[in-house]
């Protein structure tokens, strides 16, 4: 899926008197008697018989049975352990004097010393008493009766205690994870859509294999109104069964009396009814407004990860892959689609027709499932024996051509490079008017958000490289993730890691003037970014939860992914390999389910150097975050050190996590072509490499394909910032962009002075490639926000003179025409974007002037795709151009365009605007919801926006989440977008606060614990370098 253009977590799913037997229990109080005795009042002398001890929270207590375990008939049971200690207690109690039985009594006169004999015995006889104390205390799974003795420990682990369904009746099941002693073989799907009443009926048939004995079946299913449930095994007759509910985990049941036999088959079968999904997952309503300004409604699915259950009881998980026979009955109005080609269309006595697609011709999982119906028009061509076309609203047929075009290209490239035909008889590719994510990969049926899929013929090369690039990620999941499949969520980077690192290799090979080389080195370095924060995780982890699950669909899961498959295909002699590696693990496993360790068996069974992959790769798919390395020169040795690069470094937090890293490196003697690449193992924490004395500097990481950042250390640095001052084309334009990420990231870390950033970014004056500029500004323009929200104003207006000083005379050489080049409206885009923004006066200028025109040609004068969001911005900064703005948005129809007028829209200074924008994205009217994620995230780049979107997050945040689930990347963008630019404590002590107050409705997300700890290094970095700013800029 493209997402947009502890060990705790065992013990949080226990029974909560399972959690609270298992927790450390609280120490035994102790109180010294022997001191100062005269302040405890005298009580009568204890009879032996007449224990009474006080208080109950100085209780002995025994392993298993905690402080709040015991009920009111418990608190007068004692264990035996107890009982052994009071009769100690009581018998010395009975020597002392009735009158006071804690004073000091002077001993008789008549005593003698005791013997030895005495002595041995009494010390012999507390030893073996607390002996006895000590058995009973550190026993392990130590239960007792209702009475208070002990009995046998039978029940260790725990029993589970079973929760209640819905009829009140105990839900046979306690996990989350469903048992795998069932086993779906086929589904027959019936589904019958309202669109009026925004409701569906459906009839579920599950042909199901029996693999060991059981007497339950368990499922998902969530929000329905089951009607009637029947049960068949083998060729026995269908009789009715009680399905029982537990809400809580979305899981159905059905018991039986006598055990289901192990190689049995057996069908159920579930009638029901639900209303149609109003948020983004499971089977949803959609709407849009059609050219003649009427609201068109239709219906379509989302269901990955989780939500299949939401549109027909299922298996919902990935490992229970089955073969699907879907039918929709529609009305005669529209058209529905689904995986499989339409078998045949029936007409029913209803007035509505019956579509039944082919049986599918593979397994699949739930997620994969999809149907729509709806009012689409299509555009076809034949590939490869396959049937490929374009689904679209009839009013934007015209913008389909270019991705039929593309997606024929990649399927022909995917069939040949993976050495396996796509396996269905036909590829659609279905633009939503309403869709969430960017794109959806289901099996024959790819779903879009429009602006993923749909572009005019005129549309810049720019928008056009979107499309492709969406295209080609959900086409590579034909084979990684549907042919193959990762076998719970905590592997999907086996899914999205592959199918984002084959987006952007087959277009380097298909499309190569799509110059997609520079977007996949700038999303590596965001990735590392957020890999470096310790709310981080590994990029394969333990989920269990559905918010965990829908957590993982991050840059760590896709770009880090993708990286490290970067890094590893380098590291192999040769460029056939990775390829043939891949080819074996898919092959191996097709139609299975796979965990990382089957792709890197797969990957060492061809390697020509008899490579062990997993023990090199383990290292980067196990542990969180990413090396730094540093290197020390003295003489011919270069010494490489290797730690965790951890911006939240401190006792608590250090590592000592290890890489296998492959260092690959260049020198002064050769550092630009592939042949001058060098490679050096680095396993340990520290190594020598020898090199020549007179090497005068050393770049490692090889045009950026490692996941790794480097410090030089002072002389290293120096070397380098020596050579490009000299001659800037010494290293390839991805090491120069690498050089100025690993700079920033090392001053955010503490490691260099900023004074030293500005000493490396002195050599863009005579820079003229894309991936340099376009990462020097964007941490420029991080800073310059940062003090912009702080109120640093003389520091703000230092940094808007240093940065149009800095790339001015590159800001001067743009063109406001059409351009061909990619990587050059690339780098237009992000300089004439940056000078527009800090408000350079011709910059500004020529916006309004081409905003004027645009609006004064009605629509005969075009913009230019990758300045649109520069002329629109600028725009909305005038009251009567933001509401002709407004105007245009509300009826343009090209997506890709009208994406960007809101961008404009959002950029707005005016408050009142600010507030009117973010109630209707939430309202779904004018702007679509699924659009507010692009509102917040642009609003916040503004000072006047960020204040107030962090305001409506908070009043607004039921709402987020019925539209946008929690833990969904829509939530995660929002958070990251509202909450980054923040830098104090009293910000960061009221998104505690806040997030603390959710409790269940998302206080526990990653991505709030990373807005935590992104706020507290803004702070730090402000505190640490604002003197250094002030001084040098």
């Amino acid at each position: 899926m493209d997402l947009f253009d502890s060990n705790s977590t065992e013990r949080a799913n226990l029974p909560r008197n399972m959690i609270e037997n298992s927790m450390f229990e609280e120490e035994p109080d102790v109180v010294d008697l022997a001191k100062d005795s005269a302040a405890f009042p005298a009580f009568p002398a204890l009879d032996p018989d007449e224990v009474a001890y006080e208080p109950r929270s100085s209780r002995l207590l025994v392993r298993g049975l905690g402080e709040n375990d015991m009920d009111e008939d418990e608190e007068d049971c004692e264990s035996s352990a107890r009982l052994l200690g009071m009769s100690f207690m009581n018998r010395s109690s009975a020597l002392r004097s009735s009158s006071s039985p804690y004073a000091r009594q002077a001993p008789p006169r008549s005593c003698t010393r005791p013997s030895a004999r005495t002595m041995v015995v009494c010390v012999l006889f507390l030893v073996i008493v607390v002996s006895m104390i000590m058995v009973l205390y550190f026993l392990p799974g130590c239960t007792f009766t209702k009475a208070g003795c002990r009995k046998p420990n039978k029940t260790s682990p725990l029993e589970p205690v079973y929760p209640v369904s819905t009829s009140g009746e105990l839900f046979p099941w306690t996990q989350l994870r469903l048992p795998h002693s069932i086993h779906p073989l086929s589904y027959e799907l019936t589904l019958t859509p309202d669109l009026d009443d925004m409701t569906f009926t459906g009839r579920t048939v599950i042909n199901m294999s029996i693999l060991h004995n059981s007497k339950l079946i368990v499922l998902h299913a969530q929000n329905f109104n089951i009607t009637k449930a029947t049960f068949k095994l083998g060729d026995g007759q269908a009789s009715a069964v009680t399905v029982l509910e537990y809400k809580p985990r979305r899981q159905i049941a059905v018991k039986f009396k006598e055990e289901l036999k192990a190689g049995q088959f057996c069908v159920l079968t579930l009638d029901y009814s639900a209303n149609l999904s109003h948020s983004y997952d499971g089977f949803y309503n959609s709407s849009y407004t059609d050219e003649d300004g009427n609201r068109r409604v239709l219906a379509a699915t989302q269901f990955e990860p989780l939500s299949a259950r939401k549109a027909f009881p299922c298996f919902d998980e990935p490992t229970f892959k089955a073969t699907f026979l879907i039918k929709i009955n529609r009305k005669q109005n529209y058209m529905s689609l689904s995986n499989m080609p339409k078998a045949k269309s029936t007409p029913l006595s209803d007035g509505l027709v019956q579509d039944e697609f082919e049986k599918s011709s593979v397994n699949m999982s739930t997620y994969l499932v999809a149907f729509t119906v709806a009012n689409f028009t299509p555009i076809t061509k034949n590939v490869s024996e396959t049937v490929v076309s374009v689904y679209s609203v009839p009013e934007k047929k015209e913008y389909t051509d270019y991705a039929l075009e593309t997606a024929s290209k990649l399927l022909e490239f995917y069939n040949n490079f993976f050495d396996i035909n796509y396996p269905l008889k036909k590829l659609d590719l279905v633009a939503i008017p309403d869709f969430l994510a960017g794109a959806m990969e289901n099996w024959g049926l790819i779903t879009f958000r429009e602006t993923s899929l749909l572009v005019g013929k005129e549309s810049s090369p720019l928008e056009k490289q979107v499309v492709a690039s969406v295209i080609a990620h959900e086409l590579a999941h034909q084979w990684f993730g549907n042919l193959v499949t990762m076998s719970w969520w905590s592997d999907l980077w086996l899914n999205e890691g592959f199918a984002t690192y084959m987006q952007y290799m087959s277009l380097q090979t298909v499309l190569p003037k799509l110059d997609i080389g520079n977007l996949f080195l700038a999303v590596r370095f965001r990735a590392m970014d957020k890999d470096a924060l310790n709310s981080s995780h590994a990029v394969s982890t333990e989920v269990n939860t559905p918010e965990q699950v829908d957590e993982m669909f991050d840059s760590v899961s896709y770009e880090k992914g993708a990286s490290i498959l970067l890094m590893l295909n380098s590291s192999f002699p040769g460029d056939q390999q990775f390829r043939k590696g891949i080819i074996q693990y898919l092959k191996q496993f097709s139609g299975l389910n796979t965990e990382t360790g089957d792709l890197w068996n797969s990957l060492s069974q061809v390697s020509t150097q008899h490579q062990n992959v997993s023990e090199m790769m383990s290292s980067w798919t196990s542990q969180k975050g990413f090396p730094l390395v540093t290197i020390s020169r003295k003489g011919d040795q270069v010494t490489l050190t290797q730690e965790h690069f951890l911006l939240t470094s401190d006792n608590a937090t250090r590592t000592s996590s290890l890489w296998n890293i492959p260092v690959t490196y260049v020198n002064d003697s050769c550092s630009l072509a592939p042949e001058c690449r060098q490679m050096f193992t680095l396993k340990s924490k520290s190594d020598t490499l020898k090199l020549p004395e007179s090497v005068k500097w050393l770049k490692l990481n090889y045009r950026n394909t490692g996941f790794y950042i480097v410090h030089y250390g002072d002389e290293g640095w120096h070397a380098l910032i020596e050579a490009l001052s000299t001659n800037v084309s010494v290293l390839t334009h991805e090491d120069r962009a690498s050089l100025i990420h690993n700079m920033f990231a090392l001053s955010r870390l503490g490691r260099v002075s900023f004074r030293q950033v500005l000493n490396l970014l002195n050599y863009m004056s005579n820079e003229t490639e894309t991936s340099p500029v376009t990462e020097a500004l964007l941490q420029l323009n991080s800073i310059y926000r940062l003090l912009d929200k702080r109120q640093e104003y003389n520091l703000v207006a230092r940094m808007k003179t240093y940065i149009l000083k800095h790339f001015d005379s590159l800001i001067e050489k743009q063109t406001w025409g059409e351009e061909e080049s990619v990587s050059k409206e690339e780098l237009r885009s992000a300089l004439l974007g940056t000078a527009c923004s800090l408000e350079e006066e011709n910059c500004t200028k020529k916006a309004k002037s081409l905003f004027k025109q645009y609006v004064e040609s009605n629509g005969t004068f075009k913009i230019p795709g990758d300045l649109q969001l520069v002329v629109f911005s600028v725009a909305a900064q005038s009251d009567e151009d933001w509401s002709t703005l407004l105007t245009m948005y509300r009826t343009a129809t090209n997506d890709a365009e009208k994406r960007k007028i809101l961008q404009g829209l959002a950029s707005t200074q005016d408050p009142r605007r600010v507030v009117w924008i973010l109630k209707e994205g939430l309202n779904g009217n004018i702007i679509q919801t699924q659009e507010l994620p692009l509102v917040i995230n642009t609003m916040c780049k503004g000072f006047a926006g960020y204040l107030f979107v962090w305001d409506f997050i908070q009043v607004n945040w039921d709402s987020l989440i019925a539209k946008f689930r929690v833990g969904s990347f829509a939530i995660q963008t929002i958070i990251t977008s509202a909450t980054s630019q923040f830098s104090t404590q009293a910000h960061l002590d009221q998104v505690q606060a806040f997030f603390s107050s959710l409790k269940e409705r998302g206080s526990q997300m990653r991505s709030a614990q990373e807005a935590f700890e992104t706020i507290r290094l803004n702070k730090r970095w402000m505190d640490n370098n604002i003197s250094t700013l002030r001084k040098w800029l």
